[in-house]
């Protein structure tokens, strides 16, 4: 993978395992910040909840047992809590979507950085950082304010060390989070844009040429079809050559002398979006070429 700024300073080219050459735009970190802010508001309001039922519930629960209902509230509430931001983030960035609901709100999603398949162990690592770069530093603020006794130059030390990470993102270039780093990820802009009916009505006019077989076209799921639609959208003569000559290659397709790149791209695009529409219509939705 091949990444170095392009244009505006968000902008990167992105080169796949495939040898596709792409334009992505990093999260800034106003962005990632709103996107954070968000998730936050979901993990409080869940929160909030569940301290609701357990006033409802736990009280009894807690004077049956010898507890008292604030020590179960308690209990309740710092179990949810660690499971909520250990497991939130990494359960929604394991999706298909790669995003929490606050990056999907805000048109971002997790990617990696080497152009691979994003990979578990690389979102557990960027989000086990987490506590260091967010929740020690709130701890540090809580018990500034509950332990008054403790010695001013240590709280502010451990808190300038803390904000270290806090402020992590606004010192890099790509506003990687020290997770990113260690996990290998980075937060990438990806707007919601629909496939256009014009372009795939002009490659369907290309099939009469243009003749796929099923097992040709099982070789690929959807999201090599938005890559293939960037690709279409760019023109780039040399993406689109070396796309074409990848994508021959792998479904055993012989091309005439004739057959302009972009002409078998269409045809293939079209014929791929019908058989991943077809598909979708039994129940079958295949998200990509791992995706057996």
């Amino acid at each position: 993978m091949v990444s170095k700024p392009v244009g505006k300073s968000t902008e990167r080219v992105f080169v796949t395992p495939e040898g596709v050459d792409l334009r992505l735009n990093i999260g800034d970190a106003g962005q990632r910040a709103a996107a954070f802010l968000m998730d936050a508001a979901i993990i409080i309001a869940v929160l909030v909840g569940l301290t609701i039922a357990a006033v409802l519930m736990g009280i009894g629960a807690g004077a049956a047992s010898g507890f008292t209902g604030v020590e179960v509230i308690a209990v309740i509430w710092l179990l949810i809590f660690f499971l909520l931001r250990n497991f939130y983030f990494t359960a929604f960035e394991l999706s298909a979507a790669a995003a929490t609901p606050g990056k999907r709100m805000f048109g971002l999603r997790v990617a990696s950085r080497d152009g691979g398949r994003l990979r578990a162990e690389s979102v557990f690592a960027r989000n086990a950082l987490r506590e260091l770069e967010v929740f020690l530093p709130l701890s540090l603020l809580m018990s500034r304010a509950d332990q008054g006794g403790a010695e001013s130059w240590m709280w502010l030390l451990a808190l300038g060390w803390a904000c270290v990470f806090v402020f992590f993102p606004l010192f890099n270039k790509d506003r990687l989070r020290a997770g990113d780093l260690v996990g290998g990820t980075w937060v990438v802009r990806t707007p919601r844009r629909k496939l256009t009916r014009d372009m795939a009505d002009d490659g369907a006019e290309r099939l009469g040429h243009f003749v796929f077989e099923p097992a040709q076209l099982d070789a690929y799921g959807a999201k090599e079809l938005h890559v293939l639609e960037s690709v279409l959208r760019q023109r780039d003569r040399g993406t689109m050559a070396a796309v074409a000559a990848r994508i021959s290659a792998k479904i055993g397709w012989q091309r005439g002398l004739d057959d302009r790149d972009e002409d078998f791209l269409s045809a293939y695009y079209a014929a791929l979006r019908g058989r991943l529409e077809q598909r979708l219509l039994m129940g079958v939705r295949r998200r990509d070429k791992h995706d057996v």
